[in-house]
Parts: structure tokens; sequence; C-alpha cells
């Protein structure tokens, strides 16, 4: 690890964020969650936990998908590209990791649509395919969030030790404890919540960045004095592989390299993180596909925009008497991601400093929130009620969830650790992921949108196509450099290699096996008994009771209600969700048509013309370029911070409205709001979900019919194969 000579802040700082902001935060959503209990009347039951009824709509979503898609990596590690690579370095990150996203949109819509039920794509592996196969994408799904969290803590701890000299093995251990906390008592309705907090503090302090370095800082203070030193730094220290050794173009071969590596590697922390499933099935149906384009266009300028900032003006101020260290960095120093930290004190001082320690933080916790709903829904789901007790009623699967969040955090602390002691840096885990993961990227959605993909293919693919890509990974490292050692292994053209085996190899195994071993023709309605949903009717009524105890004779018990309740809604409800239903399918094929465009825009249209023609920004074109992005990061703020606000206004002025009543001793008028006004009430609204989602829908001649599908656990036949 790298040995850093100077701190810009205390370790008190350090200790200050991870401890004190965390314990703000932990205790700011368990009152957030009192709060929701007592005024809309949610209740954390195991679906509550995993899946949040079902009814989140698209504005926090897309902020969810920013938050959780913003980790320290999205930040470190695409400003190292543009502090090694130039101007194309913000873009091969930004563009490379934004259109898994946007694709992403179409599973979840086919996800909700096949399978309303769900919890996690693995349910759907086990219902279609049984146990083999279910084991298969268990190790693959744990393998991800593993990979994911470990990067979490290894970037994170690497920079909070950078700016506060705190020991980074410190950093490991209390950075989780704060996500921990609140994800154990909120589930993932918790985990958006922050998420959307967080968001607004991180978009906040890119602006703020943006301001300083292109507008108002007396060291910088414009896109054209900028321009002119990193203009001169291209011909003093010319970029190996660069057109004429430009900083500020996009052909740039180093940077060409790492943009289809990130394409590879983000493939797989996306179609097999859990955690996009969760917030996927958390959404209102009509909510999801919308939620995850618009987020994706929302998240782009984030990583583009903040590390073409920061990573400028690192190159911009690193020979200046500004640079907090004294001296360039060294290699091992650039490869942990600790550009933007050094960049923030140059430019800002210990304020700059403290504002990316708080930022890095801030994507450090949201990301890992994530990660720990996604495991813990897993273990819950997938582990504990398919194989340990099928028969577990609410409270266990909510106790199980709750430990395991507990054991995977301290469990990933403790590897985070071992990984600082072995030297093994962020951008190292970075480029690896491909690798591992990437081989079970087309066969894991091939298994959610083609009925035809047969067992063979689903189970044999990912083991295969991994096998290779890590034998193509050290065959690479040993021809072209003579040895396997930890450096050589980092090269681009050996990660190039491993990453593109994996990906691409199943698109020989997947066709290859269902040919040889027969098309499977899966009928869908099957996953709508297959993957039931728990009964919870009794925690509820204990959680009524528990809450309206010594309050009987003031009111009848609300919770106790809501079963009734529900099932006087149903049926005017039943129209808005068959027409939820048929908006879904009709959505599929456009948001394919988006996606696809969006994607074409971002990888070929955009990038790859810039590329081929060498092309050097002139000044007035870059200022250009950086006006775009001002403009961009501003739709983020609207689409992730003011939106789902102007959304959520109904449930915050009544959220307002409770508060304002007990605070002035009129806890009657809240109780009488309740009682008029049932059809509000977060526990009603997720039994009316949970009883439409066990309703399978028919249409026969364009007449919708409904069939109740119960709480069915059938025996999966020979036919899945």
């Amino acid at each position: 690890m790298a040995v850093v000579d100077f701190v810009p802040l205390p370790q008190s700082a350090g200790y200050a964020v991870i401890v004190g902001m965390g314990a703000v935060f932990a205790a700011g959503m368990m009152l957030t969650t009192y709060l929701l209990r007592r005024y809309n009347k949610e209740i954390i039951t195991a679906e509550e936990f995993a899946t949040a009824g079902r009814s989140v709509k698209s504005g926090l979503i897309s902020a969810a998908v920013v938050s959780s898609w913003t980790w320290a990596a999205t930040l470190l590690t695409s400003t190292t590209q543009v502090y090694k690579n130039g101007i194309f370095g913000s873009c091969s990150y930004a563009f490379g990791a934004t259109v898994q996203v946007t694709l992403f949109a179409s599973l979840a819509i086919k996800a909700k649509e096949r399978a309303p039920s769900a919890r996690t794509y693995l349910e759907i592996v086990k219902a279609r395919y049984g146990t083999a196969t279910h084991m298969v994408y268990i190790f693959w799904g744990l393998a991800t969030n593993i990979l994911v969290t470990a990067m979490l803590l290894t970037g994170g701890s690497a920079t909070i030790s950078d700016l506060t000299g705190m020991h980074p093995v410190a950093s490991c251990l209390l950075v989780g404890l704060s996500p921990t906390v609140y994800s154990i008592f909120g589930g993932i309705k918790a985990t958006i919540l922050t998420d959307y907090a967080h968001t607004v503090i991180m978009v906040t302090i890119i602006i703020i960045f943006a301001f300083s370095t292109w507008a108002t800082n007396d060291k910088l203070g414009s896109p054209g004095v900028v321009w002119e030193i990193i203009t001169q730094l291209g011909k003093e220290k010319p970029v190996e592989g660069n057109a004429q050794g430009s900083y500020l173009t996009f052909h740039s071969r180093s940077g060409g390299i790492f943009f289809v590596i990130n394409i590879v590697g983000n493939f797989g922390t996306v179609f097999l993180d859990n955690g996009y499933f969760n917030k996927a099935f958390a959404a209102n149906p009509v909510s999801a596909y919308k939620g995850y384009i618009l987020g994706s266009l929302a998240w782009l300028p984030i990583p583009a925009f903040c590390s073409l900032t920061m990573g400028f003006a690192a190159l911009a101020l690193e020979h200046t008497e500004y640079w907090p260290l004294g001296r360039p960095m060294t290699a091992d120093e650039v490869a942990e991601g600790l550009v933007l930290p050094n960049a923030s004190a140059a430019l800002l001082g210990k304020g700059g400093a403290c504002l990316s320690l708080i930022m890095i933080y801030m994507a450090v916790t949201s990301a890992m929130s994530s990660e720990l709903i996604a495991v813990s829904t897993i273990t819950t789901y997938d582990i504990y009620r398919s194989y340990i007790n099928p028969n577990a009623n609410g409270k266990k699967l909510i106790w199980i969830s709750h430990l395991s969040c507990g054991i995977f955090a301290y469990v990933m602390a403790g590897f985070a650790v071992g990984l600082y002691y072995a030297n093994v840096s962020m951008g190292f885990l970075y480029e690896l992921m491909g690798v591992i993961i990437g081989g079970a990227v087309l066969s894991s959605a091939m298994t959610i949108l083609s009925s035809r993909q047969n067992w063979h293919a689903a189970t044999f693919t990912p083991p295969i196509a991994t096998a290779l890509a890590i034998m193509a990974w050290l065959v690479c490292c040993k021809t072209k450099f003579g040895s396997v050692t930890y450096d050589n292994l980092f090269e681009d053209d050996v990660m190039l290699t491993g990453n593109v085996v994996a990906l691409l190899f199943p698109l020989i195994t997947v066709p290859l096996l269902t040919i040889i071993f027969k098309q499977q023709h899966f009928d869908w309605k099957l996953l709508e008994t297959r993957i039931t949903r728990v009964d919870e009717d009794e925690e509820l009524m204990e959680a009524t009771q528990s809450e309206n105890q010594g309050d009987s004779e003031k009111l009848a018990p609300i919770k106790s209600q809501i079963s009734v309740i529900a099932s006087g809604l149903l049926e005017q409800e039943r129209g808005r969700f068959s027409q939820e239903q048929k908006t879904l399918r009709k959505a599929f094929t456009r948001t394919v048509i988006v996606c696809v465009a969006l994607t074409l825009s971002l990888l070929v249209i955009w990038p790859m013309p810039m590329y081929g023609s060498k092309y050097i920004f002139s000044k007035h074109f870059f200022t250009g370029w950086v006006v775009v992005f001002f403009i961009w990061i501003f739709y983020t703020v609207f689409q992730v911070i003011v939106y789902p606000v102007w959304e959520g206004r109904k449930s915050l002025a009544s959220t307002a409205r409770g508060i304002y009543w007990d605070c002035t001793g009129q806890t009657h008028k809240l109780r009488a709001w309740q009682n008029s006004h049932p059809e509000q009430m977060h526990a009603v609204q997720s039994q009316i979900q949970a009883q439409l989602s066990n309703t399978a829908i028919d249409v026969v001649n364009g007449k919708v019919l409904y069939r109740e599908v119960g709480f069915i656990d059938d025996t999966l036949s020979d036919e899945k194969k």
C-alpha cells in the first residue's frame, strides 16, 4: 500500500464522519422507520423488508439506482482514468457503465411481469430449472456481492486513510456499521430512502467542485485556463498511446482497453447483483422501467463530470505549491484511487478534503446498504426458506434477514482487512470483476427473457465460461510477460483478454447446448405458483395488538382490520392492476427500442467517430463540452432530487400533518383520519398488492380473467429440463 507523506485532515475528522455522521444517518433512518409506521402504517414484515410493498415510485427508484451505482470506484476509478488517459477516461467509465443499467430496464419489466411475487432473481432460476442450477447462480450472485463490497471497503478505506491518516483497518471495520444498522431496521425501504439522502449530498458536492474548477476558483477558474494547462502538459509529458500524446483526445489506446473492460465487468455487477432486482421488485409495476432508464441517464454525468473536473484539476495542480503531497503521486497511490482526494485538497484546501471525505463515505455506505439487502434476501429466501426451513413464518424470515445483514457486513470487513495486508487495490478488483462473474451474465438474462434456453445451457455455461476466462487471463499474462505476478495480471491486455472471454464465450455455449439438448419451451405461468409470498397475517395482527395496547377504547385497531379493508378495496384495484400488467407487456417493446438506441449512442455513435478521427479538443470545443455536462448534471438534480419529492408530496403532507397533530395534542384527529382514509395506509396497499400478485391474469379474446394462485409451492416436474 502507498505511504502518504501528508494528510490534509486530522484522524479525528475520519472518525467524526464514519462514526458521527454514520450515527446521525442510522438514528435518522430509525426515526423515519418509526414515523412511517405511525403515520403511514408501514409494518416491517419479511415481505416488506425485501420489497417495500412493491409500491416505490419512479423518482425514488431513479435516486436509488443513481446512489447504488455510485460506488467509491465510480468516483475514484473514473477520476484515475482521466488522470492517466485524459478526457476519454471520463467517458470510457461513464458510457461503459451506463448502458448496463439502461438495458436492465428490459429485464426488470419481464421479471416483474413473469414473477410478480419474486424477491430475488434466483427464485426465478429455481422455479424454472431446479436445485442444481439454483446452487450455481447462488454462487455467482454471492460472488458478485462479495466483489462489489470488497471494492467499496478497499477504495473507501484507502481514501479515508489518505485524507485523514486514519488506519485503513479501523476504516474497514467501522465504515459498514451505519448501513448495517439502518438496513436491519428498515430493510429495502430504508436503503432507498437513505439512497435519496446520499444522492442529494453527493450531487451537491460534485456541483461545488465543478463550479470551483470551471468558474470561481482563483487557482483554475475557467475551462480556458484548464485547457491551456492540460495542453501544455500533454506536450511536456505526452500520454503513450494517445493521439499526439494529448490529454484532450478520445483516441487513447489505454482508455479504449479500459472502455471494453468496463463494459464487460459492469454487465455482471448489474445483471447478477440482486440489489438491482430488489429495487425492481420494490417498484410500482409501471415505475420499474422508467426508474431504471431515467436513473441511468441521471447517473451518467456523475462519473463523467466529476472525473473530468477532478482528474483535470489533479493534472493542472499536481506540480504546484497547492498539491497536498508536495510531490507527484506514485503508481500505487494512483491505483488505489487517491487522485480525487488529493485534487480536492489542492483545489479547496481542508474544505475540499472534507467534502471529498463526505462524498466518498456517502458513496460507500449507500452502495453497501444495497449489497446488504441483496445478500439478506438471497440468504433468507434462496437458502434458508428453500433448503433449511420451507415452512418458516414471517417472523423467522425477518430474523434471518437481520442476522445475515450483520454477519455479511463483518465478514466483508475482515475480508477487506485481508486485502489491505495483501496489497490488493480497488483498481485491481474492479478490473477483475468481469473475469470472475462475466460468464454468468447471458445465461441468467436468458432465464428471464427466453423460454427456449434449456437446463444444460443455464447450468453449465457459468462454470465453463469462468474457467476459460481465468485460464485465458493467466495464459495471456504468462505468454506476454513471462511470469504471473500481481503487477503483470493488472496489465491492460491481460485484463482485457480475461474479461472478453468471460462475457463472449457464453454466446457460443448457450445456443450450442440449447441445440444439442433441445429447446425447453417453458410455460411462464408456472412461475406464478412456484414462487410464493409469505402469509404474514399473524405478524400483522401481533403488530396491531402491540401498537394499540391501552388505546382500544378510543379507536378500533386499524391493523387488525387490514385484511378486511384490503379485501374490500381489492375489486376496485383489479382494473388498475390488470391495466398495469398490460402496460408492462406493451412497454417492453418500447423499452427495448429505447435501451438499444441509447446503448448504440453511448457505445458506438458518440465515442467511435471521435476515437477514429483522433480529434484534439480545441479551446472552444472543450468549453462547450464542459457546458454540456453542467447542463446534464442539473437534469440529474431534477430527476433524483426534485422529482421524488414532487411524486411523494401527498405522503409527505400526510406525515407532516400527523406530526403536527401529535405535537399539538390532537392525536384523535390522526386516528380519525386514518380510519376514514384506509386506502392511503401503506399496510392496506401492501395487502392489496399481495393479493393481486397472487392473482394470475389471463387475457382471453381481449377479456381479462383472474384465477387465484394462493400460497402454493408445487413440486417441480421433470419437464423443467
